[in-house]
């Protein structure tokens, strides 16, 4: 299992050609007290970079990216009762989505943890 990251301020957890999706602790940070998570349903399919749902929190609006070509798999459904669980535990139990991925050649373009921190610095 290896995990990647979006200069989106996403995760994306790998195994095979399936993956668990969500946003960092960072995101979540900036974000501030999240009360609304808009996702799209399972069997939905994305390209790469187009929006696939949106978090709401009492700052601002975010749009949730597509990292990679995908299709939802599975939802988060306690996020839809739960919103503010994205500020507990962004990177554990408050994934967004689990997608299955279209073309793995795309996670070169994600960054490692090491990348990621050099990012947010």
């Amino acid at each position: 299992m290896t995990t990647y990251y979006s200069e989106e301020h996403e995760w994306i957890t790998v195994e095979g050609d399936t993956a668990t999706l969500g946003i960092t602790q960072h995101a979540a940070d900036q974000l501030g007290e999240i009360v609304f998570v808009e996702q799209r349903d399972q069997g939905d399919e994305f390209e790469k970079g187009e929006e696939i749902g949106v978090i709401e929190s009492v700052k601002a609006a975010s749009e949730i990216y597509a990292p990679l070509d995908c299709e939802v798999i599975e939802v988060n459904g306690t996020l839809e009762e739960t919103p503010g669980a994205l500020n507990e535990s962004p990177e554990g139990d408050a994934w967004i989505y689990k997608i299955k991925l279209n073309d793995l050649s795309q996670l070169d373009d994600l960054m490692d943890l090491d990348g990621y921190k050099a990012l947010i610095g």
